[in-house]
C-alpha cells in the first residue's frame, strides 16, 4: 500500500492523517522495527529446499 493509501483507509475509520507524515514516521521507525525483528528471528536447525515439481 501506498502511503496515500493509508491515508485513505484511516480517514474512513475516522482518523485525519496526512500521507507525509506516514512518512516521517516510517523514515523514524523503520529501522527501530527492523532491529526488533532480527532480534526476535529464530534460527532454524534444518535446512530445507523447494523442489520444483
Amino acid at each position: 500500500m501506498s502511503n496515500r493509501d493509508v491515508e485513505e483507509v484511516m480517514e474512513e475509520r475516522g482518523i485525519q492523517i496526512d500521507y507525509t507524515t506516514l512518512r516521517r514516521w516510517i523514515v523514524k521507525y523503520a529501522a527501530l522495527i527492523a532491529d526488533e525483528a532480527l532480534r526476535n528471528k529464530k534460527t532454524t536447525n534444518r535446512s530445507w529446499c523447494m523442489a520444483n515439481l
